[in-house]
């Protein structure tokens, strides 16, 4: 395999990533863009549940990204109406990876992205897997780094936004290296 000069650079700026996440290979990522609010359009990295959940079969050129009310979202989602038909924005803790994937669902969610519960985490990608209960979903799930959680969040706080408008999932490879805007607080 030969690479360009784009091709080298793109390596090289996916390299720390793959590092840090304990062995992961390039293709165990899935990207997705914040299109809307525009203070934090940005390209982000998430990993896909190990052993539940499904998989994107549509690409999403714009769908609503809905932070669950509770943010756990270990049961009743009091903003359940408004995840109907799009992608809930969760944080770690509380219950199992798979038990919010359900509850996610069963408010007709299409994906979830669950966000590490430690907003100081940039680089370590948790492994998310089944809860010994045999219990399955068939919805995506994804794993999204503290930092990148607290900062979309953040975001829509600051601009009293109830959803960020996003593109799932973004196939990184046919975007230039110089129009590829990561988050910048991942840089070390």
């Amino acid at each position: 395999m030969v690479l360009g000069a784009a091709g080298w650079c793109c390596l090289v700026l996916w390299l720390p990533a793959c590092v840090a996440a304990h062995g992961l290979r390039i293709h165990d990522y899935l990207y997705f863009q914040v299109l809307s609010p525009g203070d934090i359009r940005y390209i982000f990295t998430a990993t896909p549940a190990k052993d539940f959940g499904g998989i994107f079969h549509t690409r999403y050129e714009q769908i609503h990204l809905v932070p669950a009310e509770p943010s756990e979202a270990c049961g009743e989602l009091s903003n359940g109406f408004f995840i109907q038909d799009q992608i809930a924005l969760v944080e770690r803790g509380g219950c199992s990876f798979l038990s919010k994937t359900r509850v996610v669902q069963e408010h007709g969610g299409r994906a979830v992205i669950i966000s590490d519960n430690a907003v100081d985490n940039d680089s370590f990608y948790v492994e998310m897997i089944q809860d010994s209960t045999r219990r399955t979903a068939d919805i995506p799930a994804l794993f999204l780094l503290g930092r990148d959680g607290y900062m979309i969040r953040r975001s829509l706080e600051q601009h009293g936004l109830p959803w960020a408008v996003i593109s799932i999932p973004v196939n990184v490879t046919s975007i230039p290296t110089f129009e590829l805007l990561q988050p910048p607080w991942t840089f070390w």
